[in-house]
């Protein structure tokens, strides 16, 4: 039998899974990353591979082939880590550092939040002729679009839902500096005249029905529904999957999206209510993509 690994890579840990034909994970091993270092940050990479192969007994003949994902700017071409805000690299070349350590030449390198994408449409049951879009809530917020079985790539830097400008309480905001886990963070800290609130804190106050988080809330789920409308004008998409640890750890959120969207959607778009999930795969998106990508 022969497996892949996948290699889901971020700020605060590394994930690895070791999976099969049929996607589903043998085995799995986390460890911390440490960005203080490019290559302190790659040694926990290998770390992370070597623990899971120890683990498994699987030696690296059985390997047909590994995914990567890493968050931020990367060359696919070149398996290269060009820009990453939250990791100690810049133009790293982590496909051919990871090549020279396994041996194993079908190394796939993607980002992220593509590599999320992948899985969650693979488990989605879209056909090839669907349009298929992966919004991630999380420290960040991005999207990645499978139209027709293919990556919408541009030039490389498609996705970026997170930049797009939406009005929150009178100005004009990036979306992700009102709606990901940081930024409600922030405007919760406004919010209370609290430094110390944490998002947790905040969704935990909503949940309690205190009326400035019930307030904040709406607004937020406003701005992520402004967020999405653009969305579904540019691509009317068959389907929308919404991940990210924000998502995944609230999903009564999806139901404040849909109410918020009424307002923006004409009788013709209506249907879009009817598309919007929340992630099968949740947490593990990330790297169960990275696992499928290895086979390829």
């Amino acid at each position: 039998m022969t497996f892949s690994l996948g290699v889901d890579i971020g700020g605060t840990k590394i994930a690895t899974v070791l999976m099969d034909r049929d996607g589903k994970i043998q085995n799995r091993s986390e460890v911390p990353s440490d960005p203080t270092d490019k290559e302190k940050m790659f040694e926990q990479v290998i770390k992370s591979i070597d623990q899971i192969l120890e683990e498994s007994q699987t030696t690296l003949q059985e390997i047909q082939g590994v995914g990567v994902g890493v968050p931020g700017k990367i060359d696919r071409e070149n398996g290269i880590a060009v820009f990453q805000n939250n990791l100690p690299w810049t133009n790293f070349p982590i496909v051919s550092r990871l090549q020279e350590h396994l041996s194993i030449e079908n190394i796939t390198l993607d980002n992220d939040v593509c590599m999320a994408a992948f899985a969650e449409w693979k488990v989605s049951n879209a056909t090839k002729q669907d349009t298929f879009v992966y919004i991630t809530i999380s420290t960040g917020i991005a999207c990645s679009v499978i139209h027709e079985g293919a990556f919408m790539r541009g030039k490389g830097f498609t996705g970026e839902i997170g930049l797009f400008p939406v009005i929150a309480n009178g100005q004009i905001e990036a979306l992700e500096k009102v709606a990901s886990g940081p930024g409600i963070k922030k405007l919760a800290e406004k919010r209370f005249n609290d430094p110390n609130i944490s998002t947790a804190d905040f969704f935990s106050k909503y949940k309690e029905e205190d009326k400035e988080a019930t307030k904040l809330m709406l607004e937020i789920a406003d701005s992520l529904a402004h967020g999405v409308y653009s969305i579904i004008c540019l691509l009317d998409p068959h389907k929308i999957v919404f991940g990210g640890g924000v998502m995944n750890n609230n999903p009564f959120l999806l139901e404040l999206i849909k109410e918020a969207l009424k307002k923006y959607l004409i009788p013709e778009q209506l249907h879009s209510l009817e598309i919007l999930y929340i992630s099968s795969l949740k947490g593990d998106s990330g790297v169960v993509g990275a696992g499928l990508k290895g086979f390829f």
